[in-house]
């Protein structure tokens, strides 16, 4: 199966493609949005590509790239008490919540929300829809491709990757 292409939101002052640059990989873990774990554990595949874009940040954009290492894993910091992520009423036994492990690929020169939405070839990115706001979505191949083509990415998508 060919890989598909994800976008992941992070505020930079959380964790940011600095971060990941320097750490290597990490569980993308945190997310409580049904939709957003759904694309995680019911869709996204070790290999597939993702967009790294800082959210909350002045000015947002895409910042850089990461690739699916591994399989879904329970995200710990739900059984975590102490963890602003911690929901009492997951079980181990029947976790709710999965994270995604993800490691560093390459990072941009950052590509503006602005210089994002002003690209006719974007148009009908999720990313660009009025109220969309998760944090882990679906990138086509073609926005994909434009993004590293704005990005000015040194990553080449090959056949492998399922080029557009």
């Amino acid at each position: 199966m060919a890989p598909r292409y994800w976008l992941l939101k992070s505020e930079p002052q959380v964790f940011s493609i600095d971060d990941l640059q320097r750490e290597g990989r990490t569980g993308w873990g945190g997310v409580r949005n049904y939709q957003a774990r759904n694309f995680m554990r019911d869709e996204m595949k070790e290999g597939d590509l993702a967009l790294f874009y800082h959210s909350n940040a002045t000015p947002p954009g895409v910042a850089g790239l990461a690739r699916v290492v591994g399989t879904p894993a329970a995200d710990p910091s739900q059984f975590d008490p102490k963890s602003p992520y911690f929901d009492a009423t997951s079980s181990k036994a029947s976790p709710r919540w999965v994270m995604a492990t993800v490691a560093f690929v390459e990072r941009f020169d950052l590509v503006p929300l602005e210089v994002l939405k002003a690209d006719p070839a974007l148009a009908g990115m999720v990313l660009l829809q009025k109220g969309q706001r998760l944090s882990v979505q679906p990138v086509s191949p073609s926005h994909f491709a434009r993004v590293l083509k704005l990005a000015k990415a040194k990553f080449k998508v090959t056949r492998r990757d399922n080029h557009p």
